[in-house]
């Protein structure tokens, strides 16, 4: 239930924020142009003067007698003379990671297959060396290097196995840390480094896949559940000449700690972060890669846990030569950046005040500048900012001209006059950027710019010349006050010809979890892309409430109060905002009242049904942990601790604890192939409902994964589904 990696509600809810500007680009390294493939070519684009020339044409990447790669990813050597392309991949777990790679030497036009003694679609996370002589790959879990021109080939670790995974990482450091590739190259290409994750104790979590042929297969998933001890993870480095392989000597139990991060930061010597097993304390420490000693130079702590803030663990934000790097904490209260120290010893707070950073965007040095993205006065909005690297004030202040801001001043770079979500994509070194906004009213626009100077480089190409506004919609945008004096943000989609004299069916979605936030004041987010029709037109309200515990940028006691109490203070903020808008809204119909949800989302689902019966009188859960016992050690004990010490708080927080108390209508749906939350979850909870004698409807949905999106007509299956069982049972239409 990792929003970093998105699932599938969360991803439709935020990819109208994504600007075609910003869709499969690749900035050079000098952020002068940038690259993409158009019509089996790749070209390279002048942001500034939208000149292109064509670098690669499609028949340069076609090999003889066969038909052109089509990239689904692609990287310039260092010297730019050689590319290396990702083509026919296929997905592990969530992601299409491995597949098929070739080398095209652009001098001769000469294009290579690596790794063409390997099973086809088996390569993982190809990378030049340093000196574009060779690449590294992983294939079934062990690292090879290929030199190029020769064709020779060495294996570099033989252990591997499904068990034992050497330069990738297994299904829940996957999920959970958004890793996936796991070796790197060192910066004079001698070395690499590399994780091992040992899942040799980890139980199988069995899916069977009963549709494909007559007799079932048995698919083994290696899943450690809630309570159950960590794969132990080493970092090794690979001498590429002699093979040799030196481990890091990394203190603590491996099985009770995490490695998420590591990168080189000299020729001979890595940084790692390590993080407790109930990530409350992370570590980061110095590896010498020559005699593979380690030690800690700076540390935090956290009475909840420490947030790894980073949907891709990968890179170290170093700065003035290596001397200091860039690092996001919520140690005061707040998600600040903060620079430190190489030797741990000194750190400068640079964005000093009661708001939370969202994400940084781009490190800029050659103007001292820092662009983060952040949203001090509302929380469902986003905007760009800046900071000076060299910060002596860390003021916060809104300016409206570049003119008026002193070197010192944290800057507001997005147009103040456009409230809503600006989104950024910036290239390197600062130069230029692509911009998206949008609002609930204002479907996603966007434009090229120049940095510093945040001007379009288009005049006719820019935000405010093409802005259009939607007048249509009938959003509101609003903050609950419940009788426990907690301030919740929500929104409010009214009908088509609303009439506030009559009483119209509600139907609330919900996330709740701390993985996701569902109020965000962007074109889209209030859009049912399930339902099949138009619910405005089917005269529904719809409306969805942001609890105690989600990730919005609120603090860090905001997002931590949810620590061993998810099932509890997340449901009860969701309940009692719908009590008050029932209260204070005469048009919402309290005997037509709906609430849905898809992952964490299905879980608050049940668990508003069973707990708040007199409010909630239908329910729509799909792919849900019924049971928090059943779900990964890693997102659960990190949100809820661990079951030896708080059993408790996970059976109060778990919907089947409740499930006796069902009184409305309830459709449950799960995929039989589910990796992520198992179907396990769902006959479990059937076996509940069943006990009690609680009538109900299920839908399982063969062979299918957690996003249900498999096999032809699923898709319009599950609307069809979804949409029928809510108008049968939460009637359309003004009363």
């Amino acid at each position: 239930m990792n929003l970093r990696i998105l699932k599938i509600v969360v991803l439709f809810i935020f990819i109208v924020q994504i600007s075609f500007a910003q869709r499969g680009i690749k900035w050079t390294s000098d952020g002068n142009a940038y690259t993409q493939v158009t019509q089996g070519n790749i070209v390279k684009t002048d942001p500034k003067t939208g000149a292109s020339t064509t670098l690669i044409k499609k028949e340069q990447l076609t090999p003889p007698g066969g038909k052109a790669l089509v990239p689904q990813s692609y990287t310039f050597s260092n010297d730019n003379s050689s590319l290396l392309i990702f083509t026919n991949t296929a997905k592990v777990w969530r992601y299409r990671t491995k597949g098929d790679y070739w080398v095209l030497d652009m001098d001769n036009n000469k294009l290579t297959q690596i790794g063409k003694s390997r099973p086809a679609q088996t390569l993982m996370f190809a990378k030049f060396s340093p000196d574009g002589a060779k690449v590294a790959y992983v294939s079934e879990h062990n690292l090879y290097l290929e030199d190029i021109n020769s064709g020779m080939v060495k294996k570099l670790t033989t252990d591997g196995t499904r068990k034992l995974i050497n330069g990738t990482f297994d299904w829940v450091y996957e999920e959970e840390f958004g890793c996936r590739d796991g070796f790197r190259w060192s910066p004079d290409g001698s070395k690499i480094a590399f994780w091992q994750v040992d899942a040799n104790k980890i139980r199988d979590y069995y899916m069977l896949n009963t549709t494909d042929s007559n007799y079932s297969k048995v698919i083994p998933v290696e899943y450690p559940k809630v309570g159950e001890a960590p794969s132990p993870v080493k970092i090794g480095v690979i001498d590429v000449s002699s093979g040799a392989t030196r481990w890091m000597a990394i203190e603590g139990d491996p099985q009770q700690h995490y490695l998420p991060r590591m990168e080189w930061s000299g020729s001979n010597e890595l940084i790692v972060q390590q993080l407790d097993r109930k990530q409350q304390e992370s570590k980061l420490m110095y590896c010498n890669t020559t005699d593979g000693s380690a030690h800690t130079f700076w540390a935090e702590n956290d009475e909840a846990w420490v947030d790894l803030n980073a949907s891709d663990p990968s890179g170290w934000n170093w700065v003035n030569n290596k001397q200091d790097f860039i690092w996001v904490s919520e140690k005061d209260g707040w998600r600040h950046i903060y620079k430190i120290s190489r030797d741990g010893k000194t750190e400068t707070l640079l964005t000093k005040g009661n708001f939370d950073i969202d994400e940084i965007k781009c490190i800029d040095e050659v103007h001292n500048y820092i662009y983060f993205t952040a949203s001090p006065a509302n929380a469902t909005q986003l905007y760009l900012y800046r900071v000076r690297i060299e910060n002596k004030t860390g003021l916060l202040e809104k300016v409206k001209s570049i003119a008026q801001k002193s070197k010192d001043e944290l800057e507001l770079v997005s147009a103040e006059n456009l409230k809503g979500t600006h989104n950024y994509n910036i290239s390197p070194h600062g130069k230029f950027a692509t911009h998206s906004f949008s609002n609930y009213n204002t479907p996603t626009v966007d434009e090229w710019i120049s940095l510093p100077d945040n001007k379009p480089l288009s005049t006719t190409g820019s935000i405010t010349s093409k802005i259009k506004t939607d007048n249509e919609n009938d959003v509101e945008y609003l903050q609950i006050t419940t009788e426990d004096n907690v301030t919740l943000d929500a929104w409010i989609n009214k009908p088509a010809n609303f009439n506030p004299a009559k009483k119209y069916p509600v139907v609330m979605f919900v996330y709740g979890e701390p993985a996701s936030s569902t109020v965000q004041d962007s074109y889209g987010a209030h859009t049912n892309f399930l339902y099949d029709g138009d619910m405005r037109a089917d005269g529904y309200i719809q409306v969805s409430i942001d609890n105690r515990g989600t990730p919005m940028l609120k603090s860090a006691k905001w997002r931590k109060s949810i620590y061993r109490k998810i099932g509890s203070i997340n449901i009860r903020d969701l309940a009692m905002g719908m009590k008050k808008l029932l209260a204070d809204r005469s048009y919402f119909d309290k005997d037509r009242v709906a609430v849905w949800g898809w992952s964490g989302g299905g879980t608050s689902t049940l668990n508003l049904m069973f707990q708040y019966p007199d409010i909630f009188k239908t329910g729509i859960s799909i792919a849900s942990v019924t049971n928090q016992l059943n779900y990964d050690n890693i997102y659960q004990e990190r949100y809820m601790g661990l079951p030896q010490e708080n059993r408790e708080d996970f059976v109060k927080g778990s919907p089947i604890y409740f499930a006796k108390n069902l009184v409305g209508n309830l459709l449950y749906i799960h995929g039989t192939g589910d990796d992520n939350v198992h179907y396990s979850n769902a006959e479990q909870l059937l076996n509940e409902l069943i006990k009690y004698n609680k009538q109900f409807q299920f839908m399982p949905y063969p062979n299918r994964t957690h996003g249900i999106s498999e096999g032809e007509g699923t898709g319009k299956h599950l609307s069809t589904l979804y949409s029928t069982y809510l108008r049968q049972h939460c009637l359309p239409g003004a009363k």
